[in-house]
């Protein structure tokens, strides 16, 4: 599972960006960028990559759009990156959940792609903690409540994810193992829609990165009942850890960030590594991202690589133990 120190910030991509010019090997985009966002419009994910795609777009010199593919756990948005041409118009914005969906889809062989083989990571957009959430109707402030809650209800709770395979999917199959407690998933295609059916009461538990809930959160609608990262959250010191609260499993640090096909050339990803994490440091940009309760990314594409490849391999045997399979 990732670390705080795997993806801790390193924005040493400048100095290869001289480089590679220094050897004529600099790289300038030809037309619109893509970034394709495995999921509907409105969740964590699709406004960071927004909030990148715009500041791109000033220092670029060429459009940066956002194109929504959602759909199975954000495998099929991230399909259409690993089969694209690997000339760097078209990259990938996505989480955690690539891990956790390629592991699911790789024990029930029927995985389209490899995070290892078809893909090039380029850097981290950002850190973002995971809550897990109830209903403000649920009588519980914690994962012991909830579990207790949960068992005495005549018939089992719902709780929503981003589809078969997804993180919240991995994380709810762990605390009902672990926990002994009751609950029916309910499959959706984005944040967004979980969110959304939450907040109508129609899912009792579900999770969400803390940037697209946080208004929901303070507005009182939601309530946060624990935190998947290794330390509370800044903007939430009150919320306990699943660890502290006896999951230790379910850990997992979220986080956004950057991909392009394999076999991208390397003046390519050194360009693009260089402009995200410059696009990291400016100010605005890293303001508005910690106003959602992230920390901007910007690390290089070496770090990134593996601390994503970390966390796919941490995935896979805990895939294999919950006998995850993905329909």
């Amino acid at each position: 599972m990732l670390s705080r120190r795997s993806l801790t910030l390193a924005l040493l991509a400048a100095p290869g960006l001289v480089q590679a010019q220094a050897q004529g090997q600099a790289w300038t985009p030809t037309g619109t960028i893509r970034i394709i966002v495995p999921f509907p419009a409105g969740g964590t994910t699709d406004i960071l990559a927004r909030l990148y795609a715009q500041r791109l777009t000033e220092t670029m010199g060429v459009s940066v759009v956002v194109e929504n593919r959602g759909g199975a756990g954000g495998s099929i948005g991230a399909d259409v990156v690993a089969k694209a041409t690997a000339d760097g118009q078209t990259l990938l914005f996505h989480n955690l959940t690539f891990s956790t969906t390629t592991a699911a889809l790789e024990f029930a062989n029927r995985a389209p792609h490899s995070i290892e083989r078809d893909f090039a990571p380029i850097s981290l957009g950002a850190n973002v903690p995971m809550m897990l959430l109830v209903h403000r109707d649920v009588p519980a402030n914690s994962l012991t409540e909830f579990a207790a809650w949960a068992r005495a209800q005549p018939t089992a709770p719902f709780y929503g994810s981003t589809g078969p395979g997804s993180t919240m999917n991995l994380i709810g199959e762990v605390l009902k193992r672990d926990g002994r407690f009751p609950m029916d998933h309910v499959p959706f295609r984005g944040a967004a829609p979980l969110v959304q059916d939450m907040l109508a009461g129609r899912i009792q538990f579900g999770g969400d990165q803390l940037s697209s809930s946080l208004a929901h959160i303070r507005g009182g609608a939601l309530r946060p009942i624990g935190t998947l990262s290794a330390t509370r959250a800044s903007v939430l010191p009150d919320v306990a850890t699943v660890r502290e609260q006896g999951f230790p499993n379910a850990e997992m640090l979220g986080w956004n960030g950057f991909f392009a096909p394999a076999r991208t050339p390397e003046a390519v990803l050194v360009r693009l590594q260089a402009e995200i994490a410059a696009a990291a440091r400016h100010p605005p940009l890293a303001a508005r991202i910690q106003e959602l309760g992230a920390e901007p990314g910007g690390n290089s594409s070496a770090e990134f690589t593996q601390a994503v490849h970390a966390q796919i391999a941490a995935m896979r045997p805990l895939v294999q133990s919950l006998q995850m399979r993905v329909e």
